[in-house]
């Protein structure tokens, strides 16, 4: 999640719901920037409108299951994310994307009651992105809605996020998930079953993003086996395969002067998962990762750890990639499909599926930011 995106995303609350504070959202790298908006340098920060502070993440916290499932209303923003590659009965390739966010205009204490639909509330926003890639086509849609009037919102137990009718549900366990979302010309009905523990990325769950500190809450679901259902313009098409579902939070976001944000999430034929990003500044760039072995733990990658370089570009955009972990020895190629798979909302971002070739085999999923804005 860039600077980028969580400013636009605060000026369209602003816009659409009549409550907007520039702070943080300065592109002059000489101000306060986030560092203003989250209290970069303070455990807590304070908020004129409620007694209950914002909380920030921080090394030392951990994470706490199944509560982390669900929401997280004393921090400034959240969001549940999925990715999928998918395959068709005839054997085509087939990618897939959900995610909701949730962006905090007043902090409430986890154990406070959620105020009263019919008091018109407004302490948080929800946005939802759906897309699917086909045969070098990307559908995308872009869902908004007022938080705490029942239209949108989540739960940990049971587990449920929903925005109108695009809801992703859980079952008792929790290792049986169905969700649904439509489009214009595109729907999903998709089953997803969940094999193995939470994979805490960095410090047992805190990420830094930063040389400086800022971070985030980020742990992923690495192995889901999916079935179901693609409806294309009418048609429909029977679907199964790998996800991958990444839960993040904070109240800090990123620093000012970052510009751009890639992520990948790898499933190598090897039966290894790695994780790996980059966030880039006026300065260089800040990156980490998680190597998942096929058997044993998973491994925190520092930013010495990986090497990540464009290798290729398509309309200003880096859709080929050299990722590098010497001490695993991985060499890999990640390439996008051909066709255009920018996201076009409110802001565009790319999010597309890779091939991976190189050291190990495989696919996975990218995103992309700020390269294309």
């Amino acid at each position: 999640m860039t600077r980028y995106r969580v400013c636009r995303f605060s000026l369209i609350v602003g816009l659409l719901f009549g409550l907007f504070s520039p702070a943080g959202c300065s592109n002059d790298a000489g101000d306060e920037g986030f560092a203003g908006l989250a209290g970069l340098e303070k455990r807590n920060d304070s908020n004129s409108n409620a007694d209950t502070p914002y909380l920030q993440p921080a090394p030392g916290d951990r994470l706490s299951f199944p509560v982390d499932y669900g929401p997280h209303p004393q921090h400034r923003i959240e969001w549940w994310y999925l990715t999928a590659n998918l395959e068709t009965a005839a054997g085509e390739p087939l990618g897939l994307q959900w995610t909701q966010f949730r962006q905090a205009l007043q902090p409430r204490a986890a154990a406070a009651p959620a105020p009263a639909a019919t008091d018109w509330p407004l302490q948080a926003a929800w946005m939802a992105h759906g897309a699917v890639s086909w045969k070098g086509q990307h559908y995308f849609e872009e869902k908004l809605a007022r938080g705490d009037m029942g239209t949108a919102g989540a739960t940990a137990v049971p587990f449920n996020v929903w925005l109108d009718d695009w809801r992703l549900t859980g079952n008792a366990d929790n290792d049986r998930w169905q969700l649904h979302a439509a489009g214009e010309d595109w729907s999903y009905d998709l089953t997803l079953s969940i094999e193995g523990d939470p994979v805490a990325h960095g410090d047992q769950g805190f990420s830094a993003k930063s040389a400086s500190g800022e971070g985030s809450m980020y742990f992923s679901l690495v192995n889901i086996a999916i079935t179901g259902e693609v409806t294309l313009n009418g048609e429909a098409l029977a679907v199964s395969g790998k996800g991958w579902f990444d839960r993040e939070w904070s109240s800090q976001l990123l620093k000012t002067g970052q510009k751009g944000w890639d992520w990948f999430a790898l499933h190598l034929d090897s039966g290894d998962k790695l994780m790996a990003f980059r966030l880039r500044d006026d300065s260089g760039t800040f990156q980490s990762g998680t190597w998942i072995p096929a058997q044993g733990d998973p491994v925190p990658l520092g930013p010495e750890d990986l090497s990540l370089q464009a290798l290729d570009r398509r309309e200003g955009v880096p859709v080929r990639w050299q990722l590098r972990v010497p001490a695993y020895q991985i060499d890999l190629e990640l390439s996008a499909p051909p066709g255009d798979y920018l996201n076009r909302g409110l802001y565009p971002y790319w999010e597309s599926p890779v091939s991976v070739t190189g050291s190990h085999q495989g696919q996975g999923y990218m995103e992309l930011t700020g390269d294309a804005d």
